[in-house]
């Protein structure tokens, strides 16, 4: 299906050379890129509306009519809207991927939080740089994955750890803390990580409660709970809500023989946050997922030790009866049995594997896993509770997917956001237009900690997605999971167009992200006033900071002046963006000139308790501004 849009694409020098001697050829051009004509939706949730966006240097400058303003590449976005990037904050990313990442850009995607699940390296620092060093076609950022520090320390035995153990896995969390990732993941649902047991989770993660950050969990399903995901997502919210960090439900879900109570979860996430444990999620919009045959059909115990103490078990005959019956009791309890259990490498069902063995269920799980590892397709709910976890106010959307060279088993890789806005706001209407662009875009960047990402205004990145409302929507299926979305029409990456006209341009703008200590974890707030004021003057400079932002209001406003004679700055906005806040913090973007004669620049400030942090360019202050 074709769009009713088209994306028109034209350089200053073009246009000044059709104009003959017109006002492209005789002032230089303001801005770097201007979109015009489009529809803003601006990642806060509030309504949208017709402007022009401008950007320079990599930054958002103007958001607003550019009629008289003029730049060296000009975007006709008639029929578009316009959204900041999306941001995947479940992401299992390739390095190979990273470098092209078509997969995601086609999807409008710009941002991936990496070591999903609890996952990846732990040395985040070289993770980062080396996948910058590559080439990156998005912004990419990592969380410390419990997984990979439990198996390092603790290995693949079902143990408790010693004092000393525990002490060596809160240091590795911190220094991947301090290396800039953006918080805690884990899949307590996945061994070894399994073996933890709660006590120990919250004590391994409280080292990142000083952080401010967020601890996301593939939740825990056991047989001792009678295999409940709700059970697992009230553990999830009980290890936040203890080690002082945010608990995110990830690629939340009710499974199974749970079907039906979507309400359940959604209210003891809202109680919760009631009791001032802010609580979170992502979902994607299929109901079924993705994972290995081995990890929630073998029980714990069986998998003691690793694959090939498994395997032992396996040939003993008494193990293998108990083995095989208990594989049997959770695919039944999970999914529903094993008609619901895809085998997408051999293309058959389990059910086809179960007649040609002429084995039941749980010897065929036995003797798959005798071959090999092979993964599977599960499904697992319903449509009704999927909608209602969209629909919850601190659910964002992300794919448990990740850039990616081609291949792909489950169309999550390839569709999820462009599903959502087609079929869940387009088609069946369960979410507006901007509240589904708020749970892909702001929302998931105040959840990881982001501050210039998320919003579309002014000093913000200029992440950039443009999409045609009206033919927006995924093509992707189970049995062809590599067909591309239709709709996503340009990305900009950091200033620079990394899709055309649905089509990645091969540029590689992306980012290496790194969390700083002044970037917490932070429910959204746009449905109330806020406002930060100080004055100050400490040694040698002067501040005086006056910001308010209403309801409905699309750019902050009041006054921000700083002057730091040791340096000879003399800062002053021209332009605000939007202004975020939470507990005795804030943040705003803007443009500002820190000399008068000299060009604006992008400004990104924060005011963490008595520290302002201002970063323009090249040049960053850190001024104290107590009270």
């Amino acid at each position: 299906m074709q769009g009713t849009s088209t994306l028109r694409l034209v350089t200053a020098a073009l246009v000044a050379a059709a104009a003959g001697s017109g006002a492209f050829a005789q002032a230089p051009p303001a801005y770097d890129v201007i979109i015009r004509h489009g529809t803003v939706i601006d990642g806060s949730g509030a309504p949208r509306y017709r402007a022009d966006v401008a950007i320079a240097g990599g930054s958002i400058a103007r958001v607003g009519d550019l009629a008289g303003a003029h730049a060296v590449t000009e975007i006709d976005a008639t029929g578009l809207f316009v959204a900041p990037g999306f941001v995947n904050i479940h992401s299992h990313a390739t390095p190979d991927g990273l470098m092209t990442a078509a997969n995601m850009l086609t999807q409008g995607v710009t941002t991936e939080i990496l070591n999903a699940d609890g996952a990846g390296p732990i040395d985040i620092s070289e993770q980062l740089t080396t996948a910058a060093g590559r080439g990156l076609a998005v912004n990419v950022g990592a969380n410390i994955g419990f997984n990979s520090v439990w198996a390092h320390v603790v290995g693949l035995d079902d143990r408790r750890p010693a004092p000393e153990e525990v002490t060596r896995m809160r240091d590795l969390i911190t220094a991947g803390l301090n290396a800039g990732a953006w918080g805690v993941s884990a899949g307590l649902d996945y061994k070894p990580a399994y073996f933890a047991q709660t006590e120990d989770v919250i004590t391994v993660v409280d080292a990142a409660r000083a952080a401010r950050t967020y601890f996301t969990n593939h939740d825990r399903v056991t047989p001792e709970s009678g295999f409940s995901s709700l059970a697992g997502m009230a553990e999830t919210i009980a290890i936040g809500a203890r080690s002082g960090i945010t608990p995110l439900i990830t690629h939340m879900k009710v499974q199974g023989h749970e079907q039906g109570r979507a309400d359940v979860i959604t209210g003891q996430m809202r109680q919760a946050t009631e009791r001032g444990v802010y609580t979170a999620a992502d979902v994607y919009p299929y109901l079924a997922g993705q994972t290995g045959l081995v990890a929630f059909t073998i029980p714990g115990w069986a998998q003691d030790g690793g694959r090939e103490a498994m395997l032992k078990r396996f040939a003993d005959p008494a193990l293998r009866t108990r083995i095989v019956a208990e594989a049997e009791a959770a695919m039944n309890a999970r999914f529903g049995g094993p008609a619901s259990v895809y085998l997408p490498a051999m293309k058959q069902d389990l059910t086809d594997v179960m007649r040609e063995l002429r084995v039941p269920a749980g010897e065929a799980v036995v003797r798959l896993l005798e071959r090999g590892s092979p993964g599977i397709i599960a499904r697992f709910g319903i449509e009704a509770d999927l909608v209602k976890l969209l629909q919850y106010p601190a659910s964002s959307v992300a794919c448990d997917c990740g850039a990616g060279t081609g291949e792909a088993a489950h169309p999550r890789a390839y569709g999820t956001f462009p599903r959502v806005l087609g079929r869940y706001v387009r088609e069946q209407q369960v979410l507006t237009w901007e509240d589904a662009v708020r749970k892909m875009t702001g929302l998931p960047a105040a959840t990881v900690g982001l501050v210039d990402r998320g919003l579309l205004a002014a000093g913000m990145a200029a992440d950039v997605v443009m999409f045609d409302p009206v033919s927006v929507i995924d093509h992707a299926t189970f049995e062809a999971p590599t067909l591309q979305s239709e709709g996503i029409r340009a990305v900009v990456v950091n200033g620079q167009l990394a899709l055309r006209d649905g089509r990645p341009t091969g540029l590689r703008a992306g980012q290496a992200l790194r969390r700083t200590s002044h970037m917490p974890t932070r429910p959204m707030n746009g449905r109330e006033t806020r406002a930060v004021a100080r004055r100050a003057t400490p040694a040698d400079a002067t501040v005086m900071l006056d910001v308010t932002q209403r309801p409905g209001a699309r750019r902050a406003s009041g006054t921000f002046r700083v002057t730091d004679k040791a340096r000879g700055v003399a800062l002053a906005m021209t332009e605000f963006g939007q202004l975020q806040s939470a507990t005795n913090w804030a943040t705003f973007t803007g443009r500002a000139r820190l000399r008068p004669a000299e060009p604006e620049r992008s400004v990104l400030v924060i005011l963490d308790g008595d520290e302002l942090i201002v970063k323009a360019g090249e040049v960053s202050l850190t001024v104290a501004v107590r009270r």
